[in-house]
């Protein structure tokens, strides 16, 4: 069970204090912000996020409270009676807590509430919100942001529930659409095409021509992905053996990456001469391939002007791709995960429903128990004072007795029962309160313990 504290809400459905709990979150993010205003307001380090979780948790008409604090959203995810107080208080805090000026993010907060609120969570968590919608990283920045907040004792019931609500959808969403198998980024579609050449990048090597930012993405992706070693090699041969650092590989002096070339069963280019002449010649490769004996070589040509000789493309067992013709493939790919994101809103939308009929009925199976322990209470009372009349039965006989009288008390509630749940689906307190007023419930307690 997840350490967590009293959810105490105030009051009960039966007086004029007791509150309907409520989701809210307060945040804001990549959509609308800008970095520098985000890692601003970022609870990252030397124990910010647990001193935020301890200061929200205790926010007027805060019950529990979660950050979600990542590269692309700041978020604080509480529960709360009174969910207007709880998103001033929230908005104060965090201005306070971050020392920035409130005037700095204010017009770019959102402030969330109820199914809106619950629906988002599930979203993020299904990566439904990212950049990249599909990417996979944000599920465990969730998990890790709800164990922080169960650890720092800032949970409880409802966001226990909710957290583990959005991780099921994540899982569900993973497993029943297509959103996350096709690549979207160039990085990504750069591998995509390497596996499709090579079946498996496992035990291939690489050589990188230039070390901009796509280049070395692209690198690092190959790397991740199975590819055993890298050649860099770079105009400035500072920057190849910084980047051959950083990515365990090996530096090559740019004048000479030629006598490399048949090392590589991939070539990832980035750099161009900007005078139209090619870095990469239909010499050079027809060369490495006489070298590695016609083994296939697949060449990524990044750079605009392009940097490889288009007609490297003729000879065989070379696949030469530019970026456009990256582009191209994530853009396809894009479009598929927009129809599988069409499948993965639906999964969200009844995991909606279902979170939000838990939450309802929160407040009213304590009232369904205690009229339970009320009814039973007067059977077993008159049971009591038949005793005279009982003590002629039989065992058998008393155990008739006791079972008749116990499913009369069954189908007497059972309609009752099942109306007040239909109705507090309906979030209708008035009538939950005038079952407490109708049968004497003025102190029927709240379930602190609900699990999933």
């Amino acid at each position: 069970m997840a350490n967590r504290r009293q959810v105490g809400v105030r009051g009960t459905p039966g007086d004029a204090s007791g509150m309907q709990l409520d989701i809210v979150i307060v945040g804001l993010g990549h959509q609308d912000t800008t970095v520098d205003i985000r890692e601003q307001l970022a609870f990252a380090g030397n124990g910010a996020l647990e001193a935020g979780l301890r200061r929200f948790a205790t926010l007027p008409g805060v019950e529990e409270a979660a950050i979600v604090s990542t590269c692309n959203r700041v978020e604080i995810v509480v529960c709360s009676g009174e969910p207007e107080r709880a998103g001033d208080s929230i908005e104060g805090a965090l201005a306070e807590h971050r020392g920035v000026a409130r005037q700095t993010f204010a017009p770019h907060l959102y402030r969330l509430r109820g199914r809106e609120a619950v629906r988002h969570l599930f979203r993020v968590a299904s990566s439904l919100d990212s950049m990249i919608v599909g990417e996979p990283q944000i599920l465990g920045q969730l998990k890790d942001s709800y164990a922080a907040s169960a650890a720092a004792g800032a949970s409880g019931t409802v966001l226990h529930r909710c957290f583990h609500s959005a991780f099921a959808v994540a899982k569900r969403v993973r497993r029943e659409t297509a959103i996350a198998r096709k690549a979207v980024s160039i990085a990504s579609a750069a591998v995509e095409l390497g596996r499709s050449i090579f079946d498996t990048l496992d035990g291939r090597s690489a050589m990188v021509i230039g070390a901009g930012e796509m280049s070395t993405l692209t690198a690092r992706h190959l790397l991740a992905n199975g590819v055993r070693s890298l050649l860099v090699t770079n105009r400035t041969f500072e920057r190849a053996v910084e980047l051959a650092r950083e990515c365990g590989g090996t530096p090559v002096p740019f004048d000479q990456f030629s006598r490399y070339l048949h090392l590589a069963d991939l070539v990832v280019g980035g750099a161009g001469d900007g005078d139209g002449s090619h870095l990469l010649t239909h010499a050079m490769v027809q060369q490495a391939l006489r070298s590695r004996k016609q083994a296939p070589m697949f060449l990524i040509d990044l750079a605009v002007p392009r940097s490889f000789a288009p007609e490297i493309n003729g000879l065989d067992n070379v696949y030469l791709y530019d970026v456009d013709d990256l582009h191209q493939v994530a853009d396809t790919n894009r479009e598929e995960r927009g129809r599988e994101a069409e499948k993965a809103e639906r999964i969200v939308v009844q995991a909606v429903d279902r979170f939000w009929r838990w939450l309802e009925e929160l407040d009213v199976v304590p009232v369904i128990v205690a009229l339970r322990q009320k009814i039973e209470a007067i059977r077993t009372r008159e049971l009591a004072r038949a005793g005279a009349t009982l003590g002629s039965l039989s065992s058998e006989q008393r155990q008739a007795v006791d079972y008749l009288t116990g499913a009369i008390v069954n189908k007497i509630l059972h309609e009752p029962v099942t109306r007040l749940r239909r109705r507090t689906a309906g979030a209708d307190s008035h009538f939950v309160r005038m079952v407490c007023d109708l049968f004497g419930l003025e102190d029927h307690g709240r379930s602190d313990d609900t699990e999933e």
